[in-house]
């Protein structure tokens, strides 16, 4: 009994897919339908990408290292006003704040920086690796052409 039901099973099974094939065959056109969630999810995976990016290895320019808040955000204030092009990042790592500057891919672009942030400085100016922040514009104007 269940011999003849398999077999039964197997030879309609054949034919209802040899109907499939015979329409697609005969007709030719296919048509698709897309699920609405894949471009949602698409546009996750291009932002989830573009994270990717923005967090690197690179250098900062280090201009103080004190266990005093009021110290360290005086320093963050000089820094900013005088070099507002450059991001500045107030990083605590008990006991010290650490006031750090830029976001650079090489150590000789942050050297540049930490020349000029040295005679405002007395306490040493460094060039310290950090995990960076790159702005997507940044990233692309930065790649070469293929």
């Amino acid at each position: 009994m269940q011999k003849l039901f398999i077999l039964v099973c197997c030879l309609l099974g054949s034919s209802w897919a040899m109907a499939q094939d015979n329409a697609t065959a005969s007709n030719g056109n296919v048509r698709v339908v897309k699920d609405s969630r894949v471009d949602v999810l698409i546009k996750k995976q291009i932002y989830i990408n573009t994270l990717a990016i923005r967090n690197q290895s690179g250098f900062r320019v280090q201009v103080i290292s004190t266990n005093k808040r009021g110290d360290a955000n005086e320093a963050k204030a000089k820094v900013m006003q005088l070099f507002g092009d450059y991001r500045t990042y107030l990083d605590y790592q008990a006991p010290y704040f650490k006031v750090r500057v830029g976001d650079f891919k090489s150590r000789e672009e942050a050297a540049e920086l930490r020349d000029k942030l040295s005679d405002l400085f007395s306490g040493g100016v460094f060039v310290v690796p950090a995990i960076i922040n790159v702005s997507l514009d940044k990233e692309l104007s930065n790649e070469e052409p293929y």
